[in-house]
């Protein structure tokens, strides 16, 4: 008697292999997304922090630098007429052409006045070269002003649009924690203006310069006569001013809003709950 037997699999299913299973490996994509991602936020956050005192600086400076009051303060305030033996129609002019020189892509500064009756240049050779070293010094001022403001101003955007898992009251911290980096260091200039300024203006310019052209001689000298050291020392306090009632400002906007939302978690607009808006299957 033969027969089929019922009920048997034929061996060449038992040998067919599971189909493959993708989820380990979009769960490891994942978790290296969200590392990824992870780090791009703790790096914009530290730039953020070390950009927005940066933009309050030297945006005071560029202020400063492109402000003719503050060179009508040093004439006025330091008889530059008679230190320079210049009218004041020819101070103001080299004043004029100064902060017309610093956002121009003219590499020396030339500019004539008159002396004994006589057209003469302003500046000496040696004031000359050195005034080509001090553009440079403020180009560079000017683009890190214009980077630091666009990076903060980016940030902002940014986090308002496209953050995830964090809120305005951390905005408002990091901030904070900005202006408490920036405080240290525009303190730290404001103890030496009030205390060492002329050793800390001699360190500065051996610091920022490579030679000695900032040396020079009062006698003779129309730079050093139209913008003395002690009209630094002025300019310094002034600058540490601004930054500070700015400063106090900004923190006193995200203070107000930390106290104003205290034991609150407020959401940015458009944020995500991840942990609530992934579904299960059944």
């Amino acid at each position: 008697m033969s027969g089929a037997a019922t009920g048997t699999i034929p061996p060449n299913l038992l040998d067919k292999p599971d189909p493959p299973d993708h989820t380990a490996d979009v769960a490891a994509a994942g978790r290296q997304r969200g590392t990824y991602m992870g780090f791009v936020r703790t790096l914009a956050t530290l730039l953020f922090i070390l950009a927005l005192p940066v933009a309050i600086v030297t945006s005071n400076i560029r202020v400063l630098a492109n402000a003719p009051v503050v060179y009508g303060y040093s004439f006025d305030r330091y008889n530059a007429e008679d230190a320079t033996g210049l009218s004041r129609a020819d101070l103001d002019s080299t004043a004029a052409a100064l902060r017309q020189y610093f956002n121009n892509n003219e590499k020396t500064f030339y500019h004539t006045v008159t002396e004994g009756g006589l057209p003469a240049s302003v500046f000496n050779a040696r004031e000359t070269r050195h005034m080509e070293d001090v553009k440079v010094l403020i180009v560079w001022v000017n683009r890190l002003q214009e980077l630091s403001v666009i990076f903060v101003l980016a940030y902002v955007v940014a986090f308002f649009l496209w953050a995830r898992d964090s809120n305005v009251r951390q905005l408002a911290m990091q901030a904070l924690t900005g202006l408490a980096v920036g405080t240290l260091f525009v303190g730290g200039i404001a103890v030496l203006a009030a205390f060492g300024f002329e050793a800390a203006f001699v360190r500065f310019h051996q610091v920022l310069f490579s030679n000695n052209l900032w040396q020079l001689d009062p006698q003779r000298d129309h730079l050093i006569q139209m913008f003395p050291q002690n009209f630094w020392r002025d300019i310094t306090i002034v600058l540490g001013v601004m930054c500070a009632v700015e400063a106090a400002l900004i923190g006193a906007v995200a203070g107000i809003y930390l106290l104003s939302t205290r034991g609150e978690r407020r959401s940015l607009p458009g944020a995500i709950d991840v942990n609530t808006s992934q579904t299960q299957a059944a």
